[in-house]
């Protein structure tokens, strides 16, 4: 029985240090219900497998705790529609027309991109689109979210937070940061008559992206 649970479980903990960007043993633990002595065995081995790595962090007075990450090998292991291919591809692209041009191409594929998203999330309500957007992006591999943002007087407001914890094109954002840029005008292009703004971002080593949308 425990040999056919432990890939689940090895699973189930890579995909909530995915979410949550962090956890300590006992967090995940509590998280995943069982013992944190069998939370440790499995660290142990994806540690072994190079597919997480810990830190300590004090708290308080006490010793310092471990605090477990995924590595990129980590990251990896979840869903992408891209790899190396496309940033082969797209390295060719550059030395063929140059960076100009190639700048005007990856422009013109997001602006597709947006219009694609646009007739698909279709002429709802803001959260309604919002909502089908993060369903599309989910279907691409990027594990989004999204959630109202309240206003200081608690009332929620025509603003919304998508977060995506997995990027589908981890690789080429990494290769061609300028891509990231690009995936913002998309979005304001496909959600129209909306500000975007990035809160966070996976390139510059964050566990997550974050778009905040607000209506004009």
């Amino acid at each position: 029985m425990t040999t056919i649970h432990e890939p689940t479980t090895k699973q189930d903990i890579l995909q909530y240090l995915l979410q949550q960007g962090q956890a300590t043993a006992q967090e995940l633990a509590e998280r995943l219900e069982i013992s944190p002595q069998a939370v440790r065995r499995h660290l142990k081995d994806l540690e072994t497998e190079e597919l997480i790595h810990h830190k300590p962090v004090q708290a308080g007075m006490g010793r310092p705790q471990h605090v477990y990450e995924l590595t990129r090998q980590g990251r990896d292991r979840f869903p992408s529609r891209y790899d190396e291919f496309a940033v082969a591809l797209l390295d060719t692209l550059a030395e063929t027309v140059g960076s100009d041009q190639m700048g005007s191409i990856l422009r013109k594929q997001w602006e597709r991109k947006a219009l694609e998203y646009r007739q698909r999330m279709g002429n709802g309500s803001l959260q309604q689109r919002v909502e089908n957007l993060v369903a599309l992006r989910r279907l691409e591999g990027y594990m989004a979210e999204w959630h109202p943002v309240e206003t200081n007087n608690g009332q929620k407001a025509a603003s919304f937070m998508i977060t995506e914890h997995n990027c589908a094109i981890s690789h080429i954002a990494e290769s061609y940061p300028s891509v990231c840029g690009h995936e913002l005008e998309m979005f304001a292009l496909a959600l129209q008559n909306c500000t975007v703004e990035r809160t966070h971002w996976i390139v510059k080593g964050e566990h997550r992206c974050g778009y905040l949308i607000k209506e004009r």
